[in-house]
């Protein structure tokens, strides 16, 4: 029985830190595996796969079957797939999953770190310690721990659960911001629902964490940042096109706020965008997931879930017409 062709297509340095020679070994034990031939310039070539593995920096796939009429199954590594697959191509039956639960716990540890960061000055005290200024490094003041603090969670995305997890663990007071999740299962979460305004006027910090849809985008507005008060922090590690920028950089200007962000309008920054220059802001270039164990564990899952697909098992983390437009 002729075993189905399986194409890799990533990068030399993604496929490492995926896949180990175990775990390609696993792959290559149920599937002819493959690399992707050359391309022509500007297109994707005709895909000889029944399944691919895709991830950052791979080619967007076409709207219809045209080039890849035996393409069964995409198994994403990363999380969002709407830049990759068109949702036409799932509507005409192509098979979609992504391993966004393997970056959640790592996203939230760094959206923990930049909200404990922010809370206490350290970012601004580091900095002026490396500057040799001790006394200006003493000027900042108290600083406030997680514990007790009122933070507010915009989006229960699996994130948003792992950021969830974490603070409330150290103590933190949380109010959540989600429509879809209903008050039971708030419940069980350990949080307090609330209206998106409450989130901003009665947090302390504000941390980002749901997925960009027609309704979310913009909704952090200049309105509702001007709800926060005076002192409060905010953190982005999710999406850039949820957040009127302007109206952030206008706030962080006038020093009433701090921020902590991972993603923006446009990367690389650009090297002349302000916010290099203002002092009040932390600034990672879009590395929320960038860990061994987060790698490891997208491999593992997209493993999995090939052999789920082989087996005839239903995929655990599959995107279909129902959850497409809502997947971050």
């Amino acid at each position: 029985m002729t075993r189905p062709r399986l194409v890799l297509d990533l990068t030399p340095t993604l496929e490492r830190e995926l896949f180990d020679d175990p775990a390609l070994a696993r792959l290559a034990a149920e599937t002819e595996l493959c690399r992707p031939g050359a391309r022509r310039p500007g297109e994707r070539e005709r895909l000889d796969a029944d399944i691919l593995v895709t991830g950052w920096g791979s080619k967007p796939l076409p709207p219809t079957r045209d080039a890849a009429d035996r393409l069964q199954l995409v198994a994403h590594t990363a999380g969002t797939v709407r830049w990759l697959v068109p949702k036409t191509l799932v509507s005409d039956g192509v098979r979609v999953t992504q391993a966004a639960a393997g970056m959640a716990m790592s996203v939230a540890e760094e959206a923990l770190y930049f909200t404990q960061s922010l809370l206490r000055h350290l970012y601004a005290v580091d900095r002026a310690m490396v500057r040799g200024d001790w006394e200006a490094a003493q000027r900042f003041g108290l600083g406030k721990t997680v514990s007790g603090t009122h933070i507010g969670v915009i989006g229960a995305s699996r994130v948003g659960r792992s950021y969830i997890e974490l603070v409330a663990a150290l103590g933190a007071e949380v109010l959540l911001y989600d429509p879809y999740v209903s008050r039971s299962e708030a419940r069980d979460l350990g949080v307090e629902l609330a209206e998106l305004d409450d989130i901003f006027l009665s947090s302390e910090a504000v941390a980002l964490h749901a997925p960009v849809t027609p309704e979310t985008r913009g909704m952090v507005s200049a309105a509702r940042l001007a709800m926060l008060r005076d002192g409060a922090v905010f953190v982005n590690t999710a999406r850039s096109a949820m957040v009127d920028t302007a109206a952030l950089i206008r706030e962080l200007r006038s020093g009433r706020l701090s921020a902590a962000l991972d993603v923006f309008d446009m990367e690389p920054l650009p090297t002349d965008d302000p916010l290099w220059t203002l002092p009040n802001v932390m600034l990672t270039p879009h590395i929320g997931a960038a860990t061994v164990q987060s790698r490891r564990t997208q491999g593992m899952i997209v493993i999995e879930e090939i052999e789920r697909y082989l087996a005839g098992v239903g995929l655990r983390f599959e995107v279909d017409e129902s959850n497409y437009d809502r997947l971050a």
